[in-house]
């Protein structure tokens, strides 16, 4: 773990000789990596991150030090800057940022809108329930969740899906210790995988098609390594699961009025997307809020309709479903703007944070001396392969958002690569990944972090075996270049 850590210092610290560069077409002054400003930046983000990591020790939400930080880091920036003369440069660098954010932040905020009205339609509680009435073997449920994290999550993100499998394993068995672990870890892997080939599945993977340096349709390339990557440390865990068959319990839950047509209109909301930025060279968040257009007007179509059949005197129930909410004799029909309020805002405000600490730490110039340290010195296949490792312990967003602004020299392939690793390598640790906390909070004192630890070693069986088959399966794209 010391080593590790010291891997990820170094990967923002590097050893290069300071001189004046370019990054991303934003002047990078690189005798500041050396000043007092740019290493109490680079402690401040530290620090800031130690307290993202600890999050669930000291219970403080994660964007909370990472927004402190960034505000900071920008201050320094500027400072830096303007005790050389230059106050043109930490604007134009922030502003760059800042679009950067906005984008991600469109984007996400559609999906996850879309996300919730999915979930307040009981489209999710329907799959469940179905699941848990089905009367499976263990086995059979530990398999059925893990294939259906790893076909849900390109869609849907992997920590919604694993969310939403980890409550089917929690009604089935709650109380088999043995078998709730391996299926959480099944889970976690089987999302993390199906999210690392889509460019909805993960956040790292969407920052990489909207950079453009992976086209849609170029990420079904790496299908199969993911595939590899949860099928042989679930072979591996099966064995772990018994062929008992637990008793069922709860009642079938129908989805609400509706419900199918907002999956259609998701679905085209993502092809909206993919054609704004194949077709129209347009960015893909546009489309989406061109979609999250489609559902404000379904949105208001279901409204009308559902208030007209409480104010007829029908049963609310035969056409809302479960889990109405009641106010007296007001019965509240769908609302586009409550399933916008649900979003995750403490996620959304993270990024922003990242996005900006690390903007700012690049313009110290610590990103080009670590792009130059591990993408000249180590090599990009293992440069890439270390990315996947670190994720596992700092995050994948902010260390995918700092290969993006490195911008290393790389073949396509490379770029395959590096989105692979960075979408699967946070499944080796349990905190690694939203997915497995998010199920850590799901199986709270079941499925924790030591537990996960004991099957690392099949997980890493997985990880190796995929990387080594993307680099036989993709390696004509292995030497192309850009």
């Amino acid at each position: 773990m010391k080593h590790l850590l010291l891997m990820v210092v170094l990967f923002l610290l590097g050893v290069s000789p300071a001189f004046a560069s370019e990054g991303g077409g934003i002047q990078i002054n690189m005798s500041l990596a050396d000043s007092g400003y740019g290493y109490l930046a680079l402690v401040i983000f530290i620090a800031a991150y130690m307290l993202v990591i600890l999050e669930e020790r000291v219970h403080l939400r994660k964007s909370k030090p990472v927004l402190l930080g960034a505000g900071i880091i920008w201050i320094l920036v500027s400072l830096a800057y303007g005790s050389l003369g230059d106050h043109h440069t930490p604007e134009v660098a922030i502003r760059h940022n800042l679009i950067e954010y906005v984008e991600l932040f469109l984007f996400l905020l559609s999906a996850m809108t879309y996300i919730n009205a999915l979930t307040e339609r009981n489209v999710f509680q329907a799959l469940r329930s179905w699941l848990v009435l089905r009367g499976f073997t263990l086995r059979t449920v530990f398999w059925i969740t893990g294939l259906l994290s790893f076909l849900i999550s390109p869609i849907a993100d992997n920590l919604t899906t694993a969310l939403l499998m980890g409550a089917v394993v929690m009604a089935v068995a709650r109380d088999n210790v043995k078998f709730v672990v391996v299926a959480c870890i099944n889970i976690v892997v089987g999302a993390n995988a199906g999210g690392a080939f889509s460019p909805f599945g993960d956040i790292t993977t969407l920052m990489v098609w909207q950079k453009g340096k992976v086209d849609f349709v170029e990420f079904f390339a790496i299908f199969v390594p993911s595939l590899v990557n949860w099928l042989i440390p679930a072979l591996i865990m099966s064995f772990a699961v018994s062929k008992e068959r637990p008793e069922t319990h709860g009642e079938m839950v129908k989805m609400k009025l509706g419900a199918r047509r907002i999956m259609f209109l998701f679905m085209m909301t993502i092809v909206t997307a993919v054609c704004f930025h194949q077709y129209l060279n347009l960015p893909p968040a546009v489309g989406m809020m061109l979609g999250l257009g489609y559902l404000s007007f379904f949105g208001f179509y279901l409204r009308r309709k559902e208030e007209r059949t409480i104010a007829s005197g029908d049963n609310p129930l035969d056409i809302m479903g479960h889990n109405v909410e009641a106010h007296g004799h007001t019965v509240r029909g769908f609302d586009l703007f409550r399933k916008v309020a649900k979003a995750e805002w403490d996620t959304l405000l993270f990024f922003y944070g990242v996005i900006l600490c690390v903007g700012g730490l690049s313009q110290f110039g610590y990103l080009i001396m670590a792009s130059n340290y591990f993408y000249t010195d180590l090599g990009p296949t293992w440069a890439n392969t270390l990315v996947g490792i670190m994720s596992a312990v700092v995050d994948n967003i902010p260390v995918m958002f700092a290969v993006l602004t490195m911008d290393p020299h790389m073949s396509h392939g490379q770029w395959l690569l590096v989105t692979l690793t960075a979408g699967v390598g946070g499944s080796l640790l349990s905190i690694g990944s939203a997915a497995g906390v998010g199920l850590m909070g799901t199986a709270r004192g079941i499925y924790t972090f030591g537990r996960h630890l004991k099957w690392t070693w099949a997980i890493a069986l997985g990880y190796a075996a995929s990387i080594w088959l993307h680099l036989i399966i993709n390696a004509s794209h292995m030497a192309d270049f850009h």
